[in-house]
């Protein structure tokens, strides 16, 4: 039976016009102290973990969040009423200068794969920069070469010539100038809710008003989005794709220099695309003379368990793949992958990236391909991500609250909305969920157009454990409202 939620300011009025003032006063003492009971007994059924934090030392809270007000940017913003001053981390645990853990279950934005500091990780970059920080690609160094080819060999088909780059939108903004160049076209085609980066050309790409200025965005055509959740057609990824069609018979020459997509859209809120529309794309962006990027940032590197890049759930191969975060679990690393045909246009100028490709993040992002590999994270993201889908379903069924559930492996989503029927975004119930959930040590992101998305998107080492406490505090959060 669905969970119908009342606002406590309602339930309140109704209590107290029907006990006596002295009543009532012992009654919500008791309802008090039983609701901290409860909490205090799901706080204690946080999985065990062997790590304690040494003592911090280190500036307040307060004090940090009046420097950053100072001298940090004014954009910059930060989650919960009251922010978290977190100063440590082990695997898929974080502790807060009082020394507390905490469950994550958002990965730095879907940027830590291993799980924070993971020993493989920090002692290849310990190492390299202890012998050598910083030289440049001008001389030789294995590092770079090491970790190219073994990326390389992660990719499908004829996708071996690698970019290295320091963000991915860096990586984005120079697969698109590769696009462009290759094809002698300008016009690229991107899709509504996407996000692909906020420089000149990627927040062209990019299809949310709150992650655009208005600045000059040239050259890129915006499709239908084929969510199943709010899409016009639902599931009928063919339907979508015949937008693209229209969109290059009637929105540009004929032809085009490509097409950008994410396989899941991360920032839009966990959107996986319909079911036959990359394939159907991918082949009238062929027949328009285009190519096919795909946006692996957050979907790339195990993180959907079925398979090693979320492309590879749609049975397409692109002509250029580019990714970044979960590449070097918390480092600047980001890398464009293409063909060596595709790759030459490049040596009609000099291309050049100072700090991309720099021994200490190669290292890095080849220990992250040895851990995953070692310890099967991408098994583990499957079977861990499909347990934890099932049991978010089955919240799904028990609260009206919550409109779909959504992703696969460990980038799951689920959509919180006052109407089952419309779809009303449930955008304060969001932050009162997530805030609540933090109380109870678990911390999850939030995404999409209205702000109305959990994203969960935790380390890889993520176990059924965690997931379990995860849900169980969600499911607690959710009751009580």
């Amino acid at each position: 039976m669905m969970h119908r939620f009342i606002s406590v300011r309602r339930l309140f009025s109704e209590t107290k016009c029907s006990l006596p003032c002295q009543l009532r006063r012992r009654c919500f003492s008791q309802v008090a102290r039983n609701e901290i009971d409860n909490r205090d007994d799901l706080v204690r059924k946080m999985p065990p973990f062997d790590y304690s934090p040494p003592p911090y030392t280190g500036p307040s809270a307060d004090e940090i969040l009046s420097k950053r007000k100072e001298y940090l940017s004014p954009s910059m913003f930060y989650f919960y009423t009251k922010p978290l001053n977190i100063v440590d981390g082990r695997m898929q645990y974080l502790f807060d200068d009082k020394g507390r853990r905490y469950l994550d279950a958002f990965g730095g934005i879907a940027t830590v794969c291993c799980g924070h500091c993971h020993p493989d990780v920090v002692e290849a970059i310990v190492n390299q920069t202890k012998r050598l920080q910083h030289s440049t690609v001008l001389y030789l160094n294995h590092a770079i070469a090491d970790f190219a080819e073994a990326l390389a060999n992660k990719l499908p088909g004829n996708l071996k010539v690698v970019f290295f780059t320091n963000s991915g939108t860096e990586a984005n903004e120079l697969a698109m100038m590769i696009a462009r160049l290759y094809t002698g076209c300008h016009d690229i085609i991107s899709l509504r809710n996407a996000y692909h980066g906020n420089a000149a050309a990627t927040m062209g790409a990019t299809a949310q008003s709150n992650w655009k200025f208005n600045v000059v965005q040239s050259g890129v055509h915006h499709a239908l989005n084929p969510d199943p959740y709010r899409g016009v057609f639902g599931s009928d990824g063919e339907k979508y794709a015949k937008d693209v069609q229209d969109l290059i018979q009637f929105g540009t020459s004929g032809n085009v220099a490509g097409f950008v997509s994410e396989a899941i859209q991360g920032v839009g809120g966990i959107i996986e695309l319909a079911p036959g529309y990359l394939p159907a794309v991918y082949s009238t962006i062929k027949k328009a003379g285009g190519l096919c990027i795909a946006d692996e940032v957050q979907a790339g590197f195990a993180r959907t368990g079925s398979h090693f890049w979320g492309f590879e759930n749609h049975g397409v191969v692109p002509d250029i793949v580019t990714m970044a975060k979960g590449i070097g679990n918390g480092i600047p690393l980001g890398a464009v992958v293409t063909t060596p045909e595709i790759a030459e246009v490049l040596t009609r100028r000099s291309y050049f990236n100072t700090f991309g490709g720099n021994p200490v993040c190669t290292s890095g992002g080849l220990a992250v391909l040895k851990v995953i590999e070692k310890e099967k994270l991408q098994e583990n993201a499957f079977v861990v991500g499909t347990y934890l889908k099932e049991r978010l379903t089955a919240l799904k069924n028990k609260y009206d609250l919550i409109g779909d559930v959504r992703g696969r492996g460990l980038m799951l989503g689920v959509e919180l909305v006052t109407d089952q029927k419309l779809k009303t975004p449930a955008k304060l119930e969001t932050i009162h969920v997530m805030d609540q959930m933090k109380e109870l040590g678990v911390l999850v992101g939030k995404g999409g157009f209205y702000g109305n998305v959990f994203r969960i998107t935790p380390p890889l080492c993520f176990t059924k454990e965690d997931a379990d406490f995860l849900v169980d505090a969600m499911d607690y959060t959710m009751e009580k409202m």
